[in-house]
């Protein structure tokens, strides 16, 4: 069968639309209104779970809680909606911003267009039509113009394949697909591997439950208290009153969030002034060390140094066993902040428990896992339940899943075998009518979800109403600017400390996945001048194809 007979088989039965949208998180429910109800376009959503939330429907485990404020972490597009909606506390637990998006579904009638328990297995381009073509694990198929992946950074989850592993008789967990109905650990003997942040945030509330919990640390993070608290009815009046000014600061900002300033040099300050400084910051709690403390700690070793020994000491401070707190500790030389900075409430203080036992597996890896626990090198565990918390294949491991190719047969996976490639973020040459929220080389996991979200979408959207009203069939990035784009973001991030780091940003927990730095790094107020200057220049860098040229090559045939 010629390629043109297979394109026309996969048509056959297929819904024709103007726009597929796979995800139906923050991304995919803003996306899928501004196509729908702005742009007036025939759209569908395809979501793999049964219900809407993205990573937020998924993360059910417990103590799952966002680490940006409440105020910051959410939709800003709709007056109305900030004045309705009240949040019960400064930042936001699983279950309330899961609450929230049913809210936002509800209240902008979303749900009509979305396609739940539909899982995407293939998405290909066909360059006859200008059409991508669309399969779900189901069988149905789509026919589209655009395709928009909105599937997020953080919804694939990672679980190593240990040796044994389909051995273990308890019940096996992994932290990002959680039993909807929860776990009960009353009386349970069990053990957790990973010490991420999701990790720092289940192990505090596992504890006050278990008969015995075992955690299995590889590497310890640098975590700071969150300082969470109930949102007073006085203080929602207060932000509510101030959205104005909270959201244009946020969209100033390096990270879109309404934190403290960062003061220029932690070494322009003297011993006694920065710990006092640090001090100030770890009490403000959340990213207020990360991101307000020194801006120089991202760039400067020895600075750097000034933060990562600071937190050290409070980890110190708060764990009762001087052997337990040095193995809690980054060993020195470990740069602080170059990994995501784990926020937590009562973590360390967790190791003070007697039915809490830490596992050093950097010393003593797991050989393997049995049928009543697991073995290191110098030991053998038991309990009744084992929880994987051990992250994510981030960034690219939802698109790779998809199996999407573009033009004259190009895969994804095989265009980004050594890393994602891109213009500006949002697209990928070869892959035209494609656009990617929040995904590789954009600001990404550096910038508040929510802010990001809606400037890709509103950008995309725009690019599509261009196009629609000019006659354009296709848009493909230019790959000469790509590779451009490319080179920026690898001198931008070169300037830093964060590409010395072993972390997820750089892939380094996927074994045989490519080690490369996945985001823009020069902030989100200069990422969203350079988009915006992209469409006021009426897409220098992409290609088009106009709707007569299309339909007269394909008459050709």
């Amino acid at each position: 069968m010629t390629n043109t007979s297979m394109n026309e088989a996969s048509s056959a039965g297929a819904k024709h639309v103007d726009a597929v949208v796979v995800g139906a998180g923050f991304a995919g429910l803003y996306m899928l209104l501004l196509l729908r109800d702005r742009l007036g376009l025939d759209v569908v959503g395809l979501e793999a779970a049964d219900g809407i939330g993205g990573v937020w429907y998924w993360n059910r485990y417990p103590g799952a809680r966002c680490d940006i404020a409440s105020c910051d972490y959410s939709y800003s597009f709709s007056e109305e909606l900030q004045q309705e909606w009240t949040w019960p506390e400064k930042y936001p637990a699983q279950p309330d911003i899961l609450a929230y998006l049913e809210h936002v579904a509800e209240r902008f009638d979303l749900k009509r267009s979305f396609q739940f328990d539909t899982r995407v297995i293939r998405a290909d381009f066909d360059e006859r039509s200008n059409r991508w073509r669309i399969e779900t694990a189901h069988g149905t198929r789509f026919v589209a113009k655009y395709f928009i992946p909105a599937t997020g950074v953080l919804s694939e989850g990672n679980v190593p394949e240990f040796k044994g592993r389909e051995n273990f008789a308890g019940r096996n967990c992994f932290t990002g697909r959680w039993p909807k109905g929860g776990v009960d650990f009353s009386g349970k003997r069990v053990g957790i591997i990973g010490t991420g942040a999701t990790a720092m945030q289940a192990i505090p509330i596992i504890a006050e439950q278990a008969a015995h919990l075992y955690v299995f640390q590889r590497t310890p993070s640098f975590g700071v208290p969150l300082q969470n608290e109930p949102m007073s009815a006085e203080e929602d009046r207060r932000i509510k009153a101030a959205y104005p000014r909270i959201r244009r600061a946020a969209r100033e900002s390096f990270g879109g969030l309404s934190l403290l300033e960062a003061r220029p040099s932690a070494l322009a300050d003297s011993p006694a002034e920065r710990r006092a400084h640090y001090e100030s910051r770890y009490q403000a709690g959340g990213f207020s060390v990360w991101f307000g403390s020194y801006s120089d700690i991202f760039f400067d070793a020895t600075a750097n140094e000034t933060a990562a020994e600071f937190v050290r000491q409070k980890i110190r401070e708060r764990v009762k066993d001087p052997a337990v707190a040095a193995l809690l500790c980054p060993r020195p030389g470990v740069t602080y902040g170059t990994k995501r900075q784990p926020c937590e409430s009562g973590y360390f203080e967790a190791f003070n428990r007697d039915n809490v036992t830490l596992v050093d597996i950097h010393r003593a890896p797991i050989e393997e896992i049995t049928p009543q626990g697991l073995r290191t090198a110098d030991a053998s565990y038991e309990f009744d339940y084992l929880i994987y918390a051990t992250g994510f294949d981030a960034f690219t491991g939802a698109l790779f899943r998809m199996n999407i190719t573009g033009c004259q047969g190009l895969s994804l996976n095989k265009y980004w075998s050594a890393g994602p490639r891109s213009y500006l973020g949002i697209a990928t040459s070869g892959f035209p009518n494609m656009f990617n929220i929040t995904g590789p080389q954009s600001p990404s996991v550096f910038y508040n979800f929510p802010p990001g979200i809606e400037m890709h979408c509103e950008w995309i959207a725009d690019c599509i109403r261009f196009m629609e009203a000019h006659g354009l069939a296709r848009i493909d990035a230019d790959a000469e600017h790509e590779e451009a784009w490319l080179r920026h973001i690898v001198e931008l991030a070169d300037a830093t400390l964060m590409p010395k780091a072993s972390s997820w940003y750089m892939g380094d927990n996927i074994p045989g996945k490519p080690r490369v730095f996945m985001f823009y790094l020069g902030g989100g107020q200069k990422y969203r001048a350079l988009i915006d200057q992209e469409a006021a220049n009426r897409y220098p860098g992409f290609n088009f194809v106009a709707e007569d040229t299309a339909q007269a090559d394909a008459s050709k045939g």
